[in-house]
């Protein structure tokens, strides 16, 4: 048991230990487990999972499933952490698998199950976020014992969390992996957060260029108010290359207009573009 609770890591193994789990590994028939109730995890990587498939057909299940007895129907076992390490067994052909039977009521069993998928790297930064939000909400955690527990730093938790203010319509497309974890970062806070979001896809920008981008509309907040027609020529242009562009003219419409570059090759690009059409 030492071994297993080592490989689990501290966190986890203490709450193993706190729900009574048995001292030997059993094995159990496959069709004796069913799914959690309280999985975290709502999507299943099919890559990730063929690639476990794989390894367990030539090794085996190395690290047990933890269950716990069904509420709900005497005969079964609940699993409480291993549900992707269950799918993939399956698909492996495994008619027995090795289970550690823990003591665990529903909170102590959701609780488990954040652990052990954060611990795994087995959740997207979603569904990671929203398991630290529920061990907050759920069993009074602070953003400090996340951490501790978890294993990660202060600011990962902080930063992680930040991504649920975001938009439903921006957390759909992180989910989906339309968009990045960086790119969703950088979103956070923005009042035209889904705007941007489509700006990024569309224009296919890294996160270094949807920063900038960004930065475009932070600017504008700080300028004083102009002629809507010459926001607009702004508005597009900017749109067009990426870059912040800001014109300046007055009653005798003389002026200028200016393209913000941050390295060579931005100022290549805008000469590029005037060579080329004039």
């Amino acid at each position: 048991m030492d071994k297993i609770k080592k490989g689990l890591g501290r966190g986890l193994s203490s709450l193993i230990g706190e729900a009574k789990a048995e001292p030997q590994k059993n094995k159990l028939p496959i069709g004796d487990l069913i799914p959690n109730r309280y999985q975290p995890r709502k999507i299943f990587d099919e890559r990730n999972l063929e690639d476990l498939t794989s390894s367990i057909k030539e090794r085996g299940i190395i690290q047990p499933i933890i269950v716990r007895n069904s509420n709900n129907d005497k005969s079964k076992f609940e699993i409480i952490a291993g549900e992707r390490r269950w799918l993939a067994a399956q698909r492996a052909g495994l008619h027995n698998v090795p289970v550690i039977v823990a003591e665990a009521d529903d909170l102590k069993s959701l609780e488990i199950a954040i652990i052990e998928n954060v611990q795994r790297h087995d959740l997207n930064p979603l569904e990671e976020a929203q398991g630290y939000k529920r061990l907050i909400d759920e069993f009074a955690y602070d953003q400090e014992k996340v951490s501790k527990f978890i294993g990660k730093s202060r600011s990962h938790v902080t930063n992680s969390l930040r991504l649920l203010s975001l938009p439903n319509d921006i957390i759909k497309l992180i989910e989906t992996q339309k968009l990045t974890t960086g790119h969703a970062k950088i979103l956070v806070g923005l009042e035209n957060a889904s705007f941007v979001a489509l700006k990024i896809i569309e224009k296919k920008l890294s996160v270094r260029q949807a920063e900038n981008f960004v930065k475009i509309f932070k600017k504008k907040k700080l300028t004083v108010k102009k002629d809507p027609n010459i926001k607009h020529l702004e508005n597009s242009l900017s749109e067009k290359i990426g870059l912040n562009v800001s014109i300046k003219n007055n009653k005798r419409n003389k002026g200028s207009i200016t393209f913000d570059f941050k390295e060579i090759d931005q100022l290549n690009k805008i000469i590029e573009i005037i060579k080329l059409y004039y």
